[in-house]
Parts: C-alpha cells; sequence; structure tokens
C-alpha cells in the first residue's frame, strides 16, 4: 500500500502529459470547452526519495529533484513543502480512496470525503480537469491530432463491422494507472538512484 501511495505521489508530480501547468492551484483553471495547445515536454519537481534518521521516528529528510524548473529559493521550499504533503496525505488516505473522477456519468462520485479535503485531493481533481481538456483538445475532429484519430476509429470500424455508420460514444473514460513502483533501502548510504544495485 506505502509503495502504491507513493507512486501515485510521483504520478501526480509527473503528470500534464506536455501541458506545462507547475502549479494547478495558483493558476485559473481553463474555461470549459476551452482547447488547449500542447507544448514541449516539462519535467516538474519531483519527491524522488527520503531517508529517514535512526533513533528518530518521525524525522525525514526528503530527496527533491527539481526537474527542469528554474525556482529561487523561496519557490523550492513551497514546492517542496507542498509534495511532502501530498506524501502524507497519500501515506495516511486508505489506497482505496485514492482517487478522483470528473465522469459526466458518476456525479455523485467525484472524490473521497477524507481525500476532497486536502491539497492533494483539490490538485488532483485540477490534474484530471486539464486531462479531460486534453484529451478533448486531442481528438477534436477538426484538428490536425483529431482528424487522423477519428480517421483511424472509422477505419477499424468499417474493418471490424462493414460500415462507419455506428454510434460512437464520445464520453469514453480517460484516466491515469500507476505502474509499479520500486523501492531502494540503503542503511547507512546515500539513497542510490534507481538501477545503481542501491
Amino acid at each position: 500500500m506505502v509503495v502504491l501511495a507513493t507512486l501515485c505521489i510521483f504520478l501526480v508530480t509527473s503528470l500534464l502529459l506536455p501541458v506545462r501547468l507547475l502549479y494547478a492551484q495558483a493558476l485559473p483553471l481553463p474555461e470549459p470547452g476551452a482547447m488547449l495547445a500542447m507544448t514541449t515536454g516539462y519535467v516538474p519537481p519531483m519527491l524522488k526519495g527520503m531517508k529517514v534518521r535512526a533513533g528518530v521516528p518521525l524525522a525525514f529528510d526528503f530527496i527533491l529533484d527539481s526537474g527542469n524548473a528554474t525556482l529561487d529559493r523561496a519557490a523550492l521550499q513551497q514546492e517542496s513543502s507542498r509534495l511532502i504533503k501530498y506524501f502524507l496525505a497519500a501515506l495516511t488516505i486508505p489506497e482505496k480512496d485514492l482517487w478522483v473522477n470528473l465522469s459526466p456519468y458518476e456525479k455523485d462520485r467525484i472524490i473521497p470525503d477524507e481525500l476532497g479535503f486536502t491539497g492533494m485531493g483539490r490538485d488532483l481533481l485540477a490534474e484530471d480537469y486539464i486531462l479531460k481538456q486534453v484529451t478533448a483538445s486531442l481528438v477534436y475532429p477538426e484538428g490536425d491530432t483529431g482528424r487522423k484519430f477519428w480517421a483511424e476509429v472509422y477505419k477499424q470500424a468499417y474493418a471490424k463491422y462493414g460500415t462507419t455508420d455506428i454510434p460512437v460514444d464520445t464520453f469514453n473514460k480517460v484516466w491515469i494507472v500507476p505502474q509499479k513502483a520500486q523501492v531502494y533501502e540503503r542503511r547507512g548510504d546515500p539513497v542510490g538512484r534507481p538501477g545503481s544495485g542501491g
């Protein structure tokens, strides 16, 4: 459970596809229906590890990778604090409650109560909102990517059903699914990089 919760934090902090929004809570969200343009890839700051101090059970040193953000000291401190709060929220909220859902078909199932009281929950909702708008922008039939996408959908529909006159469910779910995380442990040594035998 801890590994999955930790992985969720890493996914949240590195998500946003190529859309470049560092602080969803600090920026206004796009208007509903707004087309989102793609930007170059971006690696946000993210927690990479932590060091537990022997003999001091609740004292941790967190290891932060700044990604390709250029943050001054105060902004880096603020971002570090936000990521640590994500980590602690993910440890204290049951794994079964680490989800958000902006499906138009499940308006009564948006966010679990406990997660809804956290900054992580608020930011996950913002990320899900943006994910939906990115997807809608990419599959918009009059855009380059959308034209190619729908041409392929209709090509496969014709190959499978012999017609392109079929109902297309335009509210397919788009969601983020975590992968397995690897945890490296060293006693008394600095945290090693993944793959370094650490």
